[in-house]
């Protein structure tokens, strides 16, 4: 048992920090944008674009490497997409026009959509099932470190030396993948003889066969109003409070206290999804997001809208954590990377429209109030979905079929 647990704690923290990377990247997004617009006088439009491309190339990525890791396993497609995010994020700190920028912000996308839903799905068919809700949630508490680190060097670094020293230092994951290639164990439930007998198409229409309908409905539903109302909300944020009238140094200074709140989001979430269920920490988190959402897009003072900043981050990445768990539960081995990772597809489609959304209702004069609330609502959709329709898989043994 002590080399088991040894081998989770390892993949925990391996794969970890590899998702701590992604988020630092994904964050600091938030905050170049903010400094792109000033450097290259950007539209509200084509800041919503940023946004948008990163989401296109994740809805590939995710599409993409879900069906990959099917099939020459989760371990190499880890490390695949790794090293693609990062050599793009460093070469994206070269650039001196939006095109490009813009081309390597979707290979940024790709290798990042792809990682996300492979790497949970590694760690939970490593991790008992006693376990498993806590262990995927606890990973995606590194996304929360990831967030930190990205609020952090923004606000030193980007001021002071400029957006770009801040991208090279997010291209450091590429050295870092070359000693995750010796070091992380494959998938125990992944045997590449039982894959090859099976074609990609014949995963693809097992995800929505009669069996797995009903539980394929309930995450992609889930998936694209989480991933919606996350990215236009989250990418915006440094924006937003620019828009509210804060200097650019205080919008990064209260997003970094907001960001703060997320870490005690995702534990409080770890500990509720195995004593209490899924289905519970999913409904309650993202009703409490709806809600933040809605007082934070009306706040007319500094203090409500950082109290309801930190309450934003809190439940949202806590029932990210939850999404992320719940995903990889409701499918077999064999269609497990290729369902987790459709449903993280249909997510980032979401991913698209919500950053652009928020860019052209902007630039068309509609209040942050207004736009929060189609937010909150579309929240509240996914919510229905999970709390009629799904199933709880809590303490469930993954099936090895």
């Amino acid at each position: 048992m002590g080399d088991t647990t040894i081998s989770q704690r390892k993949v925990l923290g391996i794969a970890g920090i590899g998702w701590m990377f992604d988020a630092m990247d994904v964050g600091m997004l938030s905050f170049i944008i903010a400094a792109l617009k000033a450097d290259w006088n950007l539209t509200p439009e084509e800041m919503g674009w940023i946004g948008s491309i990163n989401s296109i190339g994740m809805a590939v990525g995710a599409f993409l490497f879900g069906l990959w890791a099917d099939r020459i396993g989760r371990k190499n497609v880890f490390i695949i997409t790794l090293v693609l995010f990062s050599l793009a994020s460093g070469v994206s700190a070269l650039t001196t026009t939006l095109t490009v920028f813009l081309i390597l912000r979707f290979l940024v996308g790709m290798g990042l959509g792809g990682e996300l839903p492979v790497a949970s799905t590694l760690v939970s068919e490593i991790a008992p099932s006693s376990d498993r809700g806590r262990i995927v949630v606890l990973l995606e508490s590194f996304w929360a470190v990831g967030w930190l680190l990205a609020a952090i060097i923004s606000y030193f670094i980007i001021p002071s030396f400029g957006w770009r020293i801040a991208l090279l230092l997010s291209a450091l994951p590429a050295l870092y993948a070359i000693y995750l290639r010796l070091k992380l164990p494959d998938s125990p439930a992944f045997s590449p003889k039982k894959i090859e007998k099976r074609s990609v198409l014949q995963n693809i229409r097992n995800v929505w066969s009669k069996k797995y309908a009903r539980s394929t409905f309930v995450l992609w539903t889930l998936w694209f109003t989480v991933v919606f109302s996350y990215y236009g909300m989250f990418l915006w944020l440094p924006s937003v409070m620019v828009m509210k009238g804060f200097s650019m140094i205080q919008s990064f200074e209260y997003v970094l206290i907001m960001t703060l709140a997320q870490l005690p989001g995702y534990f409080s979430a770890a500990w509720f999804i195995e004593r209490i269920g899924r289905k519970f920490v999913l409904v309650t988190y993202l009703l409490g997001t709806a809600a933040s959402a809605f007082v934070f897009g009306a706040a007319e003072s500094t203090g409500l809208l950082i109290a309801s900043g930190i309450l934003l981050s809190f439940f949202n990445l806590g029932a990210w954590g939850a999404l992320y768990a719940y995903s990889p539960e409701q499918y077999p081995t064999v269609i497990r990377g290729t369902g987790t990772g459709m449903a993280a597809s249909v997510g980032r489609l979401g991913g698209i429209l919500g950053p652009l959304l928020v860019g052209s209702l902007v630039a068309s004069g509609y209040s942050i109030g207004f736009i929060f609330s189609i937010f909150c609502g579309s929240i509240i959709l996914g919510v229905l979905a999970v709390a009629f329709l799904g199933q709880e898989t809590r303490k469930i043994e993954l099936a090895d079929i």
